[in-house]
């Protein structure tokens, strides 16, 4: 997997990092069981500072995304953190701005909607699109 940072951007490096990490495993290209570079190595990789990279790794850890093993290091979860009552909440705090600012700029429901199946459709596994046509059927 390929990691893209922009360092212009207001997003802070941690976040896009873990956002491109999230991304990897949702889209099928980080596995289960997969074993990340340490800290040092994915640091020196991309130009950034370890503690950046430290930061992301812990946060991930955190939300259940990864596991860091003394002996095996950081690797992949075998189990993604599940659906919850807190993730929603959080998801719905962070995606209102967005929708109103559409709004503002005369975006309707359907274009919003549009985007997010997009979006949906090009985050998605193979595998995963087809369990979810199969469960519609």
């Amino acid at each position: 997997m390929i990691i893209k940072l922009d360092l212009q951007s207001e997003t802070p490096i941690y976040s896009q990092l873990m956002n491109q990490i999230i991304e990897g495993i949702a889209r099928g290209e980080l596995k289960p069981g997969e074993a990340l570079p340490s800290v040092r190595s994915l640091a020196s990789d991309i130009g950034i500072n370890l503690h950046t990279v430290n930061k992301a790794y812990n946060l991930l850890k955190q939300e259940g995304y990864i596991q860091i093993h003394r002996k095996k290091g950081v690797v992949i979860n075998d189990i993604m953190p599940g659906l919850t009552e807190l993730y929603v909440e959080r998801l719905q705090e962070q995606i209102k701005p967005l929708v109103a600012e559409s709004i503002c700029r005369g975006m309707n429901e359907e274009q919003l909607s549009s985007i997010i199946r997009t979006l949906v459709k090009q985050v998605k596994t193979p595998q995963q699109q087809d369990n979810s046509t199969n469960a519609q059927h």
